[in-house]
């Protein structure tokens, strides 16, 4: 009997020093890709860290929850790809941009203008994921001037009919497991090395069949997404912010907003997203909706075909604003009918059946007929 209880403390033992070393080694990785790969900057806010990518015109991407510098250029990079200057800042309470005492939204666009100034950026095109759009917004709304155009993917932002579902970012289950994991990167490490499916559905919104069914390619990103949000404590109190902000958005006067915006979401997305999405196009002067059925809140199997809608839409904007030596004040997209339709923005979306394509004017050419 002491010699079975002896090797069974043995086997213990030894597990838990594997499953440590593996811990161990995950996070020494993890902590390594972050180094040397951003710069710190002084504003009136504190410290903001960013890391820029390519060259060409700015963008400046602006991360979701769980995010930091790295999650924005590894999400927005392929727009470098295409001819852009990535410009990716940490939002306040993650990796090294400290939290600053009861910070809002407003403050948090403020920041990004502190920080452009200190790039000399006089200019730049706004891009804003998940719970990064919410300061993307306010940006829009607070600094026209310095915002040519708004990308806003996947936008966790408010809209009157946003429900997420049940097993999204609302329910109580969600939220005790998030909460209890990001204070703890052993704890988030476990979880997505043992129950993966489960931690894709609660925390990147996605339905895991979905991903089984993607390419490797799609998958292998979706798995990065997920591993990438360790080390999850240095990105702790940006999550908590994000928890209250993006699961109850506040309203925004949308009709502030004087650039073009380009809203794209899935159907299926379980944060609620594309009610968001539809929202923002409907209320802003200026809106484009691309919205997918089925590819979850990472738009899995789109990922191609929605950077290249992006890009050429950016593109777009940008040659309008240098024909006309600023956005004019009737610039609007090219009416469309009701159904989807592949002739916007210089054809930037292809022609698939299953796109629901939206252009707020509809309405007023409506009237205007």
């Amino acid at each position: 009997m002491r010699s079975l209880l002896l090797a069974l403390l043995i086997v213990l033992v030894a597990s838990a020093a594997a499953i440590w070393f593996l811990v161990d080694r995950d996070l020494r990785e993890l902590e390594a890709r972050l180094l040397g790969r951003s710069q710190l900057v002084e504003t009136s806010f504190g410290s903001i860290e960013y890391a820029s990518l390519g060259n060409g015109h700015p963008v400046l991407a602006i991360h979701g929850s769980g995010g930091g510098f790295d999650q924005g250029l590894e999400f927005v990079g392929p727009l470098a790809d295409h001819g852009f200057r990535l410009i990716a800042p940490s939002r306040f309470g993650y990796l090294r941009t400290p939290a600053p005492a009861d910070f809002t939204l407003e403050q948090q666009a403020d920041a990004y203008v502190d920080l452009l100034d200190h790039l000399g950026l006089d200019k730049v095109v706004v891009f804003g994921g998940s719970a990064g759009a919410l300061s993307a917004m306010q940006f829009a709304i607070r600094h026209p001037e310095r915002c040519e155009a708004l990308v806003l993917l996947v936008p966790a932002s408010y809209a009157p009919d946003r429900r997420p579902t049940e097993s999204g970012a609302e329910s109580r289950f969600a939220e005790t497991v998030m909460m209890t994991a990001l204070r703890s990167d052993f704890l988030f490490w476990s979880a997505i090395r043992l129950a993966p499916d489960a931690m894709t559905r609660l925390i990147l919104a996605t339905e895991p069949a979905l991903v089984h069914a993607a390419s490797q390619k799609e998958q292998a990103r979706v798995r990065a997404a997920l591993k990438h949000v360790l080390p999850v404590s240095r990105r702790a109190e940006g999550l908590l912010f994000d928890s209250r902000t993006a699961g109850n958005p506040p309203p925004m006067e949308l009709e502030k907003i004087a650039c073009p915006v380009l809203a794209i979401s899935a159907e299926d997305d379980l944060y609620g997203t594309a009610a968001s999405a539809r929202y923002v196009v409907a209320n802003v002067p200026a809106g484009k909706l691309l919205l997918y059925p089925r590819g979850g809140h990472l738009l899995v199997g789109h990922s191609e075909q929605v950077w290249r809608s992006v890009a050429s839409f950016i593109a777009e904007v940008l040659t309008d604003v240098n024909v006309a030596g600023g956005i004019p004040h009737d610039w609007r997209p090219a009416c469309l009918p009701s159904r989807a339709h592949s002739e916007t923005f210089g054809g930037s979306f292809p022609d698939q059946p299953h796109l629901d394509v939206f252009d707020n004017c509809q309405t007023r050419c409506a009237k205007d007929r």
